[in-house]
């Protein structure tokens, strides 16, 4: 499923770009910058605060608070251990990655609960029963940028008017404009949402809209009871990065789904610096051999029960 790759490098971002539109005030406040912070002056040719860089995102944390530790899988199911090994550093351990509400537990509904245990139990029905990274469509936002066991890694690159945000799970790429202008038009709606950014002192504030209410809010098992929740089409994410050294950035993301949550939640952990990190290719498809097995077992199942039917006549 992997292959050697050197770093992604952004392409075709003057095609992209030009399809992206706007930009709308974020839905909360930003947090106090730290000291660190603001004392960080490197900017980009264009006058950007500079988020430029190969960065990961590994860490041991717990998503949620009160939860077994991540990565915990039954035997012979997740991938080969090996896939885990790193030299790259890792987040600080916490209590959790939820740092709101203060309990570190995602406040979601139970119909959205029962969503995720049918899917869970009828796997090999359909397709649309998995979450979309296992389809290989996407981990969606800001599922990507939760980490998870292997191929946390993420490349910034920054142009005038614009963020790029390059993962290699997947290889998604985000193009970010910065330009002011609204979102698109509420008929749009997108697997990863449209996103809209500004500058706020030395912190990147994301803001994306305009989701469909196709995917999932988590797709690692490392997200715990969270992964395969499903998103509607009236979530809103709210992205913070702010770097606070040569080394960290500091990312949160505020989620706001009021068919799915309570209440919004908040997501914290680091990005850190790992400029020897080596990408590798996620060829996803070519290698899926989950969505083929468990399908044709679904077939196969679904031939013998028709089987074993008495015959009409």
């Amino acid at each position: 499923m992997l292959s050697r790759h050197q770093p992604l490098v952004v392409v075709r971002l003057a095609a992209v770009a030009a399809g992206m539109i706007g930009l709308a005030a974020a839905c909360t406040e930003p947090p106090a910058p730290s000291a660190d912070a603001a004392r960080w002056t490197a900017r980009t040719p264009d006058g950007q605060p500079d988020l430029q860089g190969t960065w990961v995102n590994f860490d041991s944390t717990p998503f949620e608070a009160d939860t077994a530790a991540p990565f915990a899988e039954g035997p012979g199911v997740g991938p080969p251990s090996h896939w885990m090994d790193h030299d790259s550093p890792m987040g600080p351990q916490r209590r959790s990655m939820v740092v709101d509400p203060p309990d570190g537990r995602v406040p979601v509904m139970k119909w959205a609960e029962d969503k995720r245990d049918y899917d869970l139990a009828h796997l090999s029905d359909a397709p649309q029963h998995e979450t979309p990274w296992v389809r290989c469509i996407t981990r969606g936002v800001p599922g990507g940028m939760f980490p998870a066991g292997y191929n946390n890694g993420y490349q910034i690159v920054q142009i005038p008017g614009y963020v790029v945000i390059v993962y290699e799970m997947i290889h998604d790429t985000r193009v970010i404009p910065l330009d002011g202008h609204p979102h698109v038009g509420g008929a749009i709606r997108l697997w990863n949402g449209d996103p809209r950014g500004h500058w706020e002192g030395n912190t990147l504030i994301v803001e994306s809209t305009n989701f469909n209410d196709k995917g999932s809010i988590a797709t690692s098992a490392a997200t715990g009871r969270i992964r395969g929740i499903p998103h509607s089409d009236e979530l809103h994410v709210v992205e913070r990065f702010t770097r606070i050294s040569a080394d960290t950035i500091n990312y949160s993301v505020t989620i706001t789904d009021p068919k799915v949550y309570t209440q919004s939640w908040t997501v914290a952990l680091p990005l850190n610096r790992d400029d020897t990190y080596q990408f590798y290719e996620y060829t996803c498809h070519e290698g899926n051999y989950a969505m083929a097995n468990a399908l044709s077992y679904g077939r196969k199942r679904d031939a013998e029960a028709a089987a074993a039917k008495p015959s009409s006549k």
